[in-house]
């Protein structure tokens, strides 16, 4: 009967690899298989990534344009259409709109001035846009500016 204990692979089926650089007798002695001479013989060889055979590579074929600023700060947007839905008299802070699904976790939120806004709350955000502390103050609410990570 067969069982775990029995197992063994089919006759064939696993072969032993090939030891190189072992002598004459093994036919895999001297060169190692790598024969004579040449880039694929020297140690260290092997095509690295991006090489086309001494063509120009395409990475330096493409031009270069632009400039990505590493310490850009990204913010979570939230409009003040969304917060006109809002309760009158509320508090709003970033950890409140992320709880209502308005802003995104993790990151900084700004208010932007799309929409309307029609009751008066106290929002505490990293940053708020010019026309959207104007809508919120004519509205009779407050604007304090939070300090970013």
């Amino acid at each position: 009967m067969i069982n775990l204990g029995n197992l063994s692979p089919n006759k064939g089926a696993n072969r032993q690899r090939k030891r190189l650089g072992r002598g004459p007798g093994t036919g895999h002695g001297k060169t190692a298989g790598r024969g004579h001479k040449g880039f694929k013989s020297r140690s260290g060889s092997g095509i690295k990534p991006g090489f086309e055979g001494g063509q120009m590579p395409l990475q330096r074929r493409l031009p270069k344009r632009g400039f990505t600023n590493i310490n850009t700060i990204k913010y979570s947007i939230v409009s003040l259409s969304q917060l006109d839905s809002l309760e009158a008299g509320v508090e709003v802070n970033s950890t409140s709109l992320v709880e209502q699904g308005m802003a995104k976790k993790g990151l900084p939120v700004k208010i932007l001035a799309n929409g309307v806004i029609n009751i008066a709350i106290t929002v505490t955000v990293a940053k708020v846009s010019a026309g959207a502390k104007v809508k919120i103050e004519a509205a009779g609410g407050k604007v304090v500016e939070a300090a970013t990570k």
